[in-house]
């Protein structure tokens, strides 16, 4: 890559990443964890997804599954081979297990996920010989802000919750 296509890059990542936000803030606004997550494939957004696993009451209902299921339905093909997919969040295991399933080609993550992430905290699953894709992987885009979108939302919880005391 050239510097201008790495600049070029850079813009983009921050580009979905800030509409991946808007997607976070929507869950936060119906009480859920804010994650959001869009999939990109040649420039267009074929995916998007917030979490949304207390009000649909499924557990699967993570922004990335949605927004992987969002895409696949759009392009009529369960394989996303060329998509990334950007989360303001580091993946779960079962997000990270879809991501190879669906061949998401590439991976833009905003914020870790020191307990539950499964792609460098707590796991680091793509790396792992028994997965049979391979997902590059691009961390830390807009980190502040993703980190700070969760820790907002935490934090008037726990304020909510002493307050009822």
């Amino acid at each position: 890559m050239t510097v201008t296509e790495t600049v070029d890059q850079a813009r983009e990542d921050e580009r979905w990443m800030d509409r991946a936000l808007t997607l976070a803030n929507q869950a936060a606004s119906i009480g859920e964890v804010p994650v959001g997550a869009v999939v990109v494939l040649q420039g267009q957004e074929i995916g998007a997804g917030f979490n949304t696993p207390i009000s649909a009451r499924d557990p699967t209902a993570h922004a990335e599954i949605r927004a992987i299921r969002d895409a696949a339905r759009r392009v009529g093909n369960y394989r996303l081979s060329g998509a990334t997919l950007y989360v303001t969040i580091e993946p779960c295991t079962m997000c990270a297990g879809a991501l190879v399933h669906a061949r998401v080609s590439r991976l833009v993550y905003g914020a870790i996920e020191p307990k539950a992430g499964a792609i460098e905290s707590s796991a680091k699953l793509l790396d792992s010989e028994a997965m049979n894709w391979r997902v590059a992987v691009s961390a830390g885009v807009r980190a502040e802000q993703c980190s700070e979108t969760i820790s907002a939302f935490f934090s008037e919880r726990r304020k909510a919750a002493k307050d009822r005391r």
